[in-house]
């Protein structure tokens, strides 16, 4: 007898689950600012936040009632210059994508997070590697 390709209905409500409970608890993180303290902290406007939400280069998150929070640690420069080379490496510009990316340690940066990775100098080249490879 072949095992079952596809998880049952059960495993996947519970996938789901914990995907709902991991995204809240990430939203409420202390590092997750919201739209109108990103903007104060770099001295823009919240709509200029807005656009580079949607052209890729900063990651914002949906909360509850469409709120977005962003990843404070983003805009550290080593980090912010590479925002959305990783996404076009990725082949995404979602969001989550990018930032579960960023936070899982992979053996391609020797275990470290390619946040951690390129906050202590790793070239970008192999952070873009690390995303290729992640995307395939």
């Amino acid at each position: 007898m072949t095992k079952d390709l596809y998880a049952t209905v059960a495993e996947t409500e519970a996938l789901l689950r914990e995907g709902q409970k991991y995204r809240r608890e990430r939203l409420q993180a202390a590092d997750m600012i919201p739209v109108s303290e990103a903007a104060s902290l770099l001295d823009v406007d919240g709509s200029t936040i807005a656009t580079w939400i949607s052209g890729g280069r900063c990651i914002g998150l949906a909360g509850s009632y469409g709120a977005l929070r962003i990843p404070r640690w983003q805009f550290e420069p080593s980090v912010w210059s590479a925002i959305q080379l990783i996404g076009g490496a990725l082949g995404t510009q979602e969001p989550w994508l990018i930032l579960v990316f960023l936070e899982t340690p992979t053996p391609a940066l020797e275990g470290l997070t390619p946040r951690v990775a390129l906050e202590r100098g790793t070239a970008i080249e192999r952070v873009l590697a690390a995303a290729i490879d992640d995307a395939h």
